[in-house]
């Protein structure tokens, strides 16, 4: 898909925009490397959602940590990267055995009609085992209705699941509400503590923030330091070898509950930064959204990366406090992710001087008549479906509305999709009637930025890609 007013060129400011949640990284992974493959020039990297881990590696040349094998995204892990929290596990296991014991007279009972026919035909055809199968069932439903078996352990089963799920509330409420005021203190009745989001994303923050630790580590056995240290290393290392080959300029954008506006962290080089970071004595409101990450920013990369890894309305957002030099002098703020931000970070990446865009997105293009697909009934199933429905709506109105403010824009996204954002294991794909996997998926990136962007736009443009000799272009 492209949406230009001039043809794409390579002397052009270029920013590589990515956009996406969850399981959409594999997607971008497989871009990455196809325009890494072919040398693609790119200026800027910017992301929202699971794009901005991309972006991260990108900015420092470390894109091969997601695809290469025992990658990032190519570990047993990655189906684990977002998971129930605990106490909605253990209350779902709970309810689930308490359902169980409940039905378990009704299971023995109903037994019974398939066994009776089946004695019944063993015993036709001379065996005598269908009477003795028949006859010890009975002895056994006896027993298990005897007044001193089912009716006297069962009750007791019941109220020691019943009491066990009333606990697991309670301790969930309790802890929820300890740790709130090291948090940020909560408003309201204590049992809703327990009943915020359903899902738990620390498990992708561990993740990739140890892929950033490994890249920055090199091969040698060190510690990691605290998220605050790490995030100082990398962007001293990205300003230090900003313009040199591999490293990018670098956007961030997400969403501040709070101060209910976006919020851009980013490290580009001049003139472009002091307009989009102006200093803390420009009387500008551009300082509440603006966090420069190559001066008292440089702090908060972890923390834009664990915003940008919150799924809004499913997991938690991210807390995050600034500091007391900073515009918000203090606070503890709540970031998380927001698809429509997509338009957001277009925007900022023209303020950056960006004159072409590259946006990539795992969103299929949208269905026509007749391609309705059967909706998920499980929970994921039904979560995943709604982030893709706004993934796509969001690719929809950023390339419609900002597309004015570059020469191109230039979008990479599937034709069909059926891994949803968090189809972390793969899924079952009824169109294809198999099951598609992240590597899969990872494959169709690769392809797809061949198809649609590098082969037609690239090639047409003269620009000489990685790996060809003279010829081959002959």
């Amino acid at each position: 898909m492209t949406d230009s007013r001039d043809s794409y060129s390579p002397e052009r400011r270029t920013a590589l925009v990515l956009t996406g949640v969850g399981a959409d990284g594999v997607y971008h992974a497989g871009v990455l490397r196809a325009l890494d493959e072919a040398g693609v020039k790119i200026d800027l990297v910017a992301g929202r959602g699971m794009g901005a881990i991309g972006a991260v590696l990108a900015a420092v040349d470390g894109t091969e940590r997601l695809w290469r094998p025992r990658g990032l995204w190519r570990v047993p892990a990655v189906a684990r990267l977002y998971g129930w929290r605990w106490p909605v596990r253990t209350i779902l296991a709970l309810l689930t055995a308490l359902a169980i014991v409940i039905a378990s007279p009704l299971l023995l009972i109903a037994l019974v009609v398939p066994l009776y026919p089946l004695g019944l035909v063993l015993g036709m055809i001379g065996l005598d085992s269908g009477a003795a199968l028949v006859d010890g069932y009975s002895r056994l439903v006896g027993h298990a209705f005897a007044p001193d078996a089912l009716p006297t352990w069962l009750p007791r089963v019941i109220a020691a699941l019943t009491l066990a799920t009333a606990a697991a509330l309670a301790a969930g409420s309790a802890l929820a509400w300890w740790q709130a005021p090291l948090r940020r203190r909560l408003v309201g009745n204590r049992a809703w503590a327990l009943l915020g989001a359903p899902l738990d994303s620390s498990r992708a923050v561990a993740h990739f923030t140890t892929g950033i630790w490994d890249l920055l580590r090199g091969g040698g056995a060190i510690t990691p330091p605290r998220a605050r240290e790490l995030s100082r290393r990398f962007c001293d290392l990205l300003t230090d070898n900003l313009g040199q080959p591999g490293f990018r300029e670098l956007l961030l954008v997400v969403h501040d509950l709070d101060a209910r506006r976006d919020l851009v962290f980013g490290l580009v080089r001049e003139p472009f930064r002091r307009a989009l970071f102006p200093p803390p004595t420009a009387p500008s409101t551009r300082r509440a959204e603006g966090f420069d990450l190559a001066g008292l920013a440089r702090e908060h990369l972890l923390d834009a990366l664990r915003a940008a890894l919150s799924v809004p309305g499913l997991t938690e957002p991210a807390l995050v406090p600034f500091g007391a030099d900073t515009y918000w002098r203090g606070e503890v703020h709540r970031l998380t992710d927001r698809p429509a931000a997509l338009g957001r970070l277009l925007e900022e990446a023209a303020a950056a001087g960006a004159e072409q865009a590259i946006v990539v997105s795992a969103a299929a293009e949208p269905p026509t008549a007749h391609e309705l697909v059967a909706p998920r009934i499980d929970a994921l199933g039904r979560l995943s479906e709604q982030a893709a429905s706004a993934e796509a709506s969001a690719l929809r109105d950023a390339l419609h509305h900002q597309v004015h403010r570059f020469r191109g824009v230039y979008a990479i996204r599937p034709s069909h999709n059926p891994v949803r954002a968090l189809d972390l294991a793969g899924v079952y794909d009824e169109r294809s009637d198999r099951r598609q996997s992240l590597d899969e998926l990872m494959e169709r990136g690769y392809e797809d930025a061949y198809r649609q962007f590098i082969e037609p736009l690239v090639g047409g443009s003269g620009e000489r890609m990685k790996g060809m000799t003279a010829s081959d272009e002959d």
